[in-house]
């Protein structure tokens, strides 16, 4: 056989891998544990004041008392109904916003320069304004929640249906499909993936303004508890605090993943 034969029947490396991302678990738990190790050691060593940052040793040990004398349990539990309620409300009208705006040219004209003027406004600015409408009680720390929750889930919502082919929605249209059959079976269905990415930013945009409302006036919840542990300079029960707002979050995001994967199982 001629060489040039040869060569060609070679197998070709398989070059078109697409940047696909690989999981390494384990690189993530030895950076994680070499950051506190180093942080351990660097307090035990006096490097670090244990005033101005206390050693995670002492952090845990200020979470362990918080759960044995339930003060972790009544501020959680204040912020977790906080928190669900207001980002609940917000993307329920959020959702229904978005797809006004994204299925109806009127919406879409009425709705978009709204959005445009308030979206950029500072949600917790408006605190002292929702206490002088609403009292200082809890509707007004969720109402902050949910406004903040309603922006980004409205414009996540109907971007996302303006990015559905219309050749699909026309081929529906063109077998004499119901309007509403069409918005539940293509464009729901076409829509949800974006809707579900903006759940993660909605999610972490809600702690946030929970844990600021929180700090403005409330007696009860993590963020009134963090500050309050700041003005008394009780720095290992302030981290003991933000390590619980740490979790929740890291809980959020594995919860959301979880749905991600029930409600997108044909993707």
């Amino acid at each position: 056989m001629p060489d040039g034969a040869m060569q060609a029947a070679r197998p070709v490396r398989f070059r078109a891998r697409g940047f696909v991302a690989r999981r390494h678990p384990a690189a993530s738990v030895v950076v994680f544990l070499a950051l506190i190790a180093a942080w351990e050691a660097a307090v035990r060593l006096g490097l670090i004041s244990e005033l101005f940052l206390p050693a995670p040793s002492s952090v845990l040990a200020a979470l362990r008392e918080l759960i044995e004398d339930g003060t972790l349990r009544d501020n959680l539990a204040a912020s977790l109904f906080r928190l669900l309620t207001g980002w609940a409300a917000g993307t329920i009208v959020g959702i229904a916003a978005g797809f006004a705006i994204g299925l109806s040219s009127l919406a879409r004209a009425a709705g978009i320069p709204v959005i445009s003027a308030i979206y950029p406004i500072p949600k917790i600015a408006l605190l002292p304004l929702f206490i002088l409408w609403l009292g200082i009680g809890e509707t007004s720390r969720v109402t902050v929640v949910a406004l903040g929750v309603f922006f980004p889930t409205c414009i996540a919502t109907f971007g996302a249906i303006d990015n559905i082919p219309r050749g699909i929605i026309r081929m529906a249209q063109s077998f004499d499909v119901p309007p509403l059959a069409i918005l539940r079976k293509v464009v729901l269905p076409a829509a949800l993936p974006g809707i579900l990415s903006a759940f993660r930013i909605t999610a972490a945009v809600a702690l946030l303004l929970l844990v600021a409302a929180e700090m403005i006036g409330a007696q009860s919840g993590i963020g009134a508890y963090v500050l309050a542990q700041g003005q008394l300079m009780q720095t290992d029960h302030l981290l003991a605090g933000v390590l619980v707002i740490s979790v929740l979050g890291l809980l959020i995001g594995t919860g959301l993943s979880w749905l991600e994967k029930r409600l997108l199982t044909w993707r």
